[in-house]
Order: C-alpha cells, then structure tokens, then sequence
C-alpha cells in the first residue's frame, strides 16, 4: 500500500496567503474562479492546530469560520449527562462555521480537532461580506451545507442501524481520507465518544479488525494496514457519504486555476 505522509505541514507566513501564486488546499477554496480568490485570499489567516484541540464550543458566539488544509475536525453533540458523540466530521472539503452561513451566530456542536491539522480562519464579517458580494463563494458554501446535512443524515441512520464493526470501519476509513496518512493518534476512549458507544464494545470491534489484519493500534496510535478490506468490512454509508459529497463538491479547483500554483498549507 502506498504510504501517505504522516507529518503536519509547517505554517507558512501570513504572506504565503496574501500574495503570490498560492493556491489553497480546502476545496471550497480552491474551486472559486481566480478572481474570487483572489478577492478574498487577503483576509484569511493561516493556523496550525493540535490533535484534540477545542475551536468552537457550543452555544457561544462565532467570531470566524474556518477552511481546513490539513487533518480532521469533528463535529460533537454533549448531553445534559455529560454524554458526547459526534454527529459529523470534516477535511479540506469543509467549511468550520455552518451557523454564519444559515442566519446565527450560535452552534449546537463542539468542534474540535482530532489530530494535528491547519486551516485558513476568516473574520465572520469577511465571510459575510464575501457571501453578499461573490455568488460563486456563496453557491459553494451551500453545496458544502447541502453535504453535510446529507452527511449528518446518513451517519443517524447508519448508528442505529448498523453494526458496529461495520460503523467504526465506515468512521476509519472517513478519518483516513481527511488526516490523509495511514497512521495517527487515536484512542479506544475518542473512538467510543466518536461512536457513542461504551470502550468495551470498541475493543471488541478494533480486535476483530486486527485478526482480519486490516488495522494496527497500539501505544495511542492507530495505522490503516489494508485499505480495500477495511472498505469491505464498512457498511454502504461510507461510499453513500464519499459519492454524494464528490457529486456536489466536483473537483479541487476551478478551471481557471493554473496547475503551477502551490499549495497554502
């Protein structure tokens, strides 16, 4: 299997964003035409973040979205009890901040980071400011929001549906995609906060992934040793979720974005 780079890119200088050739990792970003990214590149500010690291807490004020680069962010609902599972997961094919799109300044989720990771932030009044003046920003923030509530519906019927084994290979292989590296940090403990299950029940299921050699964890760190079985042993709700956002997200970068461009990272 071809190994994905492990390590979190170094912050660039603010710089790297505000002028130059530079081309943005998020998705969201990199399909706006030139001249809308160009419009916008000089209010975004890049920032690096750490494995469990809190952004956005619920029921307080948002002052910024966020556009991941790198890693992977979910998304949690905490109960009354203290209970918490996660209700979505984003990527560079996301945009942290739904609430500011749809009318509010308020979110029912936590956000946090669950590896290491970096995003370009944008002040709340930028990204309003850039929803009423480019429709082609706007028109992609609503295709995000479309994904993600279909993410979010699809992940509600799949937890009461399915199996587990088949539930925690679908939510692997969903982390594999956005940390983007066959190995990183990960628990028994998040993995059963991620699921809403108890730890046990996590262990079982994470052994039974190992005898089949699909996966290695061991010492807080978890490898992903064989791809296509681990697509195997998820249930349809991985490749339902992957296909949809494709469908509605389309590729990277808008045609006009010249492929000598680097990377914001």
């Amino acid at each position: 299997m071809t190994q994905r780079n492990p390590g979190t890119a170094a912050r660039p200088p603010a710089a790297a964003v505000e002028g130059g050739a530079a081309r943005p990792r998020n998705r969201l970003l990199a399909a706006l035409p030139r001249k809308e990214w160009a419009l916008l590149r000089p209010h975004l500010r890049p920032h690096d973040y750490r494995f469990k690291e809190m952004v956005i807490a619920a029921d307080t004020p948002m002052r910024e979205v966020l556009f991941p680069e790198t890693g992977c962010v979910s998304l949690m609902v905490t109960l009354l009890d203290g209970a918490a599972a996660e209700v979505g997961l984003a990527g560079r094919e996301a945009m942290i901040g739904l609430p500011l799109l749809l009318g509010t300044d308020r979110s029912m989720v936590d956000v946090q980071w669950q590896s290491d990771g970096s995003a370009l932030r944008l002040d709340a009044a930028a990204f309003q400011a850039a929803l009423g003046t480019s429709e082609a920003f706007r028109a992609r923030m609503l295709l995000y929001a479309m994904a993600h509530t279909m993410q979010v519906s699809q992940t509600a019927a799949c937890n009461g549906r399915h199996a587990l084994r088949r539930r925690l290979a679908r939510w692997l292989l969903m982390a594999h995609d956005r940390v983007e590296a066959d190995e990183f940090s990960m628990t028994h403990d998040l993995l059963a906060v991620m699921l809403g299950v108890r730890r046990g029940s996590i262990s079982l299921a994470a052994a039974s992934l190992r005898r089949d050699g699909l996966i290695r964890h061991a010492g807080g760190r978890l490898r992903i040793l064989d791809r296509r079985g681990l697509e195997a042993a998820a249930c349809e709700c991985y490749a339902a979720v992957r296909q949809e956002t494709e469908r509605l997200l389309g590729g990277d970068r808008a045609p006009d974005v010249p492929d000598g461009d680097n990377h914001v990272r």
